[in-house]
């Protein structure tokens, strides 16, 4: 991935500055070279977090302004290839003085900076700590006594230096302020390893709900050391399912409540004890699925952090899924053309799948290395279930 970035990006930036005439060839060399240089360098900050070159929190500081650097890339890809498309009309037209204009060094550095603007908002948006938005979510399947159940979503809080202490205690007041019956978190709550996030992580020990607060691992907890991770998540007194199933009683209704591990399992190591040896499990919705079934559940609710593979759940039995990840495509626009198709079409929000209900949350939190959110804020959802 970083090396495909680091060849794309360079063309990228030809592309938007050699068409630029008017401007001397020294300028638009120099014009290219920082923008392949400032494009490329979220990634190679990546590979840095993977060797482990410098500490967590210094990069984790250096990824937020990398984010503003995609941001501005990717919209200014919209703006060349809408400036390109013009020009190209234009000359069909004949209409030279309009395709002369089109590639006028005022017009590209103007919409250069517009995008830097626009994607210091998103910037500032994503780091805002996330408002509670409450939602009626109809069942079908739902049993009678589990109608008006009131669930807090809340997804990808990625406690880290970025998302800090303060970031993490604003999500667990605001949480406890909409008066659940029961909080769930479907993975990503942390990035960093344990000694470098967790004082950012521990607000999370205050969280109470009737039924408990239950959390499912995302693939950031690989990534971050995951038997490191879980210890400590069970120190805070936070419910772990990992493949795991806990039956809970509701008004005389069996509530089967499941977790399932994170398809990235086995393709990281680089946080753990024992690089040599994968840590977590792999998902195992069957395993969850015969538990429920086992115990005489009413209605089946699967924490999966990650929405793509909704369609296999439900085949499973599973009533509701609840799942994270996407942060909700970050970008509008973006969301539908790029990180929808990535996950089987599921992108925020709710979903009908095969019978089952899928609800995918636009997360609490973001992760460092794209901190930035256009149209899509950050999220604790609270979801009323209601009897269809």
């Amino acid at each position: 991935m970083v090396t495909l970035v680091t060849l794309v990006i360079p063309l990228f930036a030809a592309w938007l500055w050699w068409p630029v005439g008017p401007l001397p060839r020294r300028t638009r060399v120099l014009a290219v070279a920082a923008t392949a240089l400032l494009g490329c360098a979220p990634a190679l900050l990546l590979r840095v977090l993977q060797s482990g070159a410098l500490p967590y929190p210094v990069v984790a500081y250096l990824q937020v302004p990398g984010g503003w650097v995609l941001a501005t890339l990717l919209l200014m890809a919209l703006f060349v290839l809408v400036r390109d498309a013009a020009w190209l009309a234009a000359r069909a037209a004949r209409a030279g003085a309009w395709a002369r204009r089109l590639h006028a060094p005022a017009l590209t550095a103007g919409a250069l900076v517009l995008a830097l603007g626009v994607g210091a908002g998103g910037v500032w948006t994503a780091l805002q700590p996330p408002e509670v938005q409450e939602r009626t979510l109809a069942l079908p399947g739902l049993p009678a006594a589990l109608d008006g159940l009131r669930v807090a979503v809340v997804a990808d809080i990625h406690a880290s230096p970025i998302n800090d202490t303060r970031y993490v205690q604003a999500v667990v007041e605001r949480t406890l302020a909409a008066r659940p019956d029961l909080v769930v978190l479907p993975g990503d709550l942390v990035d960093g390893d344990v000694r470098s996030s967790a004082a950012h992580v521990a607000p999370l020990a205050r969280l109470r709900a009737p039924l408990g607060v239950w959390a499912a691992p995302g693939n950031h907890e690989y990534y971050s050391g995951y038997d490191a991770w879980m210890a400590e998540f069970r120190r805070l007194g936070l419910g772990l399912l990992a493949n795991q199933t806990q039956v809970l009683e509701v008004r005389g209704a069996r509530l089967a409540l499941s977790g399932i591990g994170d398809p990235v399992y086995g393709r990281t190591s680089h946080n753990n004890a024992d690089p040599r040896v994968p840590e977590g499990v792999p998902p195992d919705v069957a395993a969850v699925a015969r538990l429920a079934r086992e115990a005489g559940a009413d209605f089946h609710l699967l924490l999966a952090h990650q929405p793509r593979f909704a369609r296999d759940n439900a085949a499973h039995g599973v009533g509701l899924q609840l799942s994270g990840h996407t942060h909700g495509g970050h970008i509008l626009g973006m969301d539908r053309w790029l990180v929808a198709p990535a996950n089987n079409g599921f992108v925020r929000g709710e979903y009908a799948v095969d019978g089952m209900r899928l609800f995918v949350s636009s997360g609490a939190g973001l992760w460092a290395g794209f901190a930035v959110r256009l149209g899509v804020p950050p999220r604790i959802d609270l979801l009323v279930l209601r009897r269809r």
